[in-house]
């Protein structure tokens, strides 16, 4: 549909990414009459996400999984390697998901496939509102209109806001976040490579910040690649033959010979996080209310987790007879998300810096860390158990289905 008809829903999404798109799945899931509102994604976007267990679950509850999984590879290890050149160098650390009793500690999902998926779900189940933008969004006190494009308002009670890091959205509702940024750029790109990777995503430790590449379908892996703004700018203005030959040194022969599947994006690394996370009868939900580096493969799963909480807390507001959107809801749905989102900023940026320190004793602590984790199981296995799931209770629509 790509009219709104002056309607009313319970749940607009604003956006139509895969967060926005699994923010209006999720509240479709639970009982409620939603909108999602947005352009289409690109189909021809080239980028990957590794999405953790409790990710893949919520996809299975939603019935997107039998749609995406065809073109996913299974993470079933995660390999870390100092080429920092300090001192102190750490020893190599490979975490294995059967530690934890998981066959994989999650899936590199490619996101024009997984758009798609949730597209054709969301065709059904939700009213779709294809538009350019919206254009003005007007809280009040029992519910929000939303103007778009071609001049159509859309009244709800709560707004999914979906719509990106510089959200108009969360402007709407009167929410400053606080915004930093790195003298870093991050190059991605896919590659093809001689040697298997036996499905083992390998992140390099270096000064200037970690090179990771995930095991893609076959032969090929997805690099990022982060450095300091001036190198990554140089990195990707290099001609693919001399690109070949930095990234062939840095992986140290690990895949073989590469060659070049996509072409290579760059993009500054910044950092941004919002409090609270909803007010107005509008809830942040991925990058409007948390941006992280490329790191860790913390991104898009903490949106999915965004989503799932966002309709577990209007779930309960409803069959409590509350508001869904009222700030009641909305101080609750800021509450569940605050230690999660700000745990894994804290440590996605304490380990950034930490690679970027000049000062020994942080490399010393950092190596240290790491010799731990090799050699002490129980402290391996809470590491890894935290690394791709909430610290907190799980919401309900991403628990493990029987």
């Amino acid at each position: 549909m790509t009219k709104s008809e002056g309607a009313t829903v319970d749940v607009a999404v604003v956006g139509a990414g895969p967060a926005g798109l699994i923010a209006g799945l999720a509240m479709a899931e639970v009982g409620f009459k939603t909108a999602i509102i947005g352009p289409p994604a690109d189909p021809r976007d080239g980028r990957t996400a590794a999405l953790f267990q409790a990710s893949v679950a919520l996809l299975k509850r939603l019935g997107a999984w039998l749609l995406v999984a065809p073109s996913t590879e299974p993470l079933d290890a995660i390999r870390l390697i100092d080429a920092t050149g300090a001192l102190f160098r750490a020893p190599e650390v490979t975490f294995h998901a059967r530690e934890i009793g998981e066959e994989a500690f999650g899936y590199n999902v490619p996101n024009a496939v997984l758009t798609a998926a949730l597209e054709q779900l969301a065709a059904s189940r939700v009213r779709r509102i294809v538009t350019p933008a919206v254009t003005a969004i007007a809280p009040g006190p029992e519910s929000v209109t939303l103007t778009i494009a071609e001049g159509e308002t859309l009244d709800c009670r709560l707004v999914a806001a979906a719509d990106g890091r510089q959200s108009p959205s969360r402007d709407a509702a009167g929410i400053t976040p606080k915004r930093w940024s790195y003298d870093q750029g991050a190059v991605v790109c896919t590659f093809e490579h001689t040697r298997p990777h036996n499905r083992i995503s390998t992140e390099f430790h270096r000064r200037c910040g970690p090179l990771t590449v995930v095991p893609a379908p076959g032969n090929a892996s997805n690099l990022v690649w982060v450095d300091t703004l001036s190198e990554a700018e140089r990195l990707a203005a290099l001609d693919d033959a001399a690109f070949i030959t930095e990234l062939g040194r840095h992986l140290q022969g690990l895949l073989g010979q590469v060659t070049l599947r996509s072409p290579r994006r760059m993009f500054p690394l910044s950092g941004q996080t919002a409090e609270p996370m909803a007010q107005n009868r509008i809830a942040l939900i991925g990058e409007a209310g948390h941006v992280i580096p490329p790191i860790g493969a913390q991104g898009l799963n903490l949106s999915f987790r965004d989503a799932a909480t966002l309709a577990d807390v209007a779930a309960a507001a409803r069959d409590a007879g509350e508001d869904i959107g009222g700030a009641k809801a909305m101080a609750h749905y800021s509450a569940a998300r605050r230690f999660d989102v700000t745990s894994r900023i804290w440590t996605v940026d304490l380990l950034n810096r930490s690679l970027l320190s000049d000062y020994a004793p942080v490399h010393l602590l950092r190596g240290l860390g790491l010799f731990a984790l090799s050699t002490l199981p129980p402290l391996r296995r809470r590491i890894m158990r935290e690394g791709i799931a909430p610290p907190q209770s799980t919401p309900k629509l991403m628990q493990p289905t029987a």
